[in-house]
């Protein structure tokens, strides 16, 4: 059951993901681009404000005392995110999302996942993680050549 949960939260994220690309490709005209992303940015906290106490107990003070630095850190990272994201859509395209995930397999996966939090990872997994990045060479040699 684990397998599917893990499937379902990715898809939602996934989705979520598509409707942001989307957005932020869609935020070409607009002439400053870090003013589309903090507004964006509201929306999405708004929305986590409203959603957070269908889904545990809501206590700002004791989240907040307890994760201040954590929350820092996630802050400045999915404002770092927003703002790769916004560039990377509204000057390249969409189609450039490849460089971005992989990117992330590197980042997220191996660097914070295997090396600093010393997650477990199989021999499929190391795999797929080296299919991925062939991929983005496959990705950059397939540009070239358009």
């Amino acid at each position: 059951m684990n397998s599917i949960h893990a499937i379902i939260f990715a898809a939602i994220a996934a989705c979520g993901n598509a409707m942001f690309a989307l957005g932020q490709k869609n935020s070409v005209d607009v002439q400053n681009g870090i003013l589309f992303v903090g507004m964006s940015a509201i929306v999405a906290a708004i929305l986590a404000f409203l959603f957070a106490p269908m889904i545990d107990t809501f206590d700002v003070v004791n989240t907040l005392k307890g994760n201040w630095k954590s929350i820092l850190l996630s802050g400045v990272g999915l404002f770092l995110t927003y703002i790769g994201f916004n560039l990377l859509y509204s000057r390249y395209g969409v189609s450039y999302y490849i460089l971005y995930a992989v990117l992330s397999i590197i980042t997220t996966t191996i660097i914070v996942g295997i090396f600093w939090l010393k997650e477990p990872v199989n021999i499929y997994q190391k795999i797929a993680i080296a299919l991925a990045i062939v991929s983005v060479i496959m990705f950059s040699i397939g540009q070239s050549k358009a």
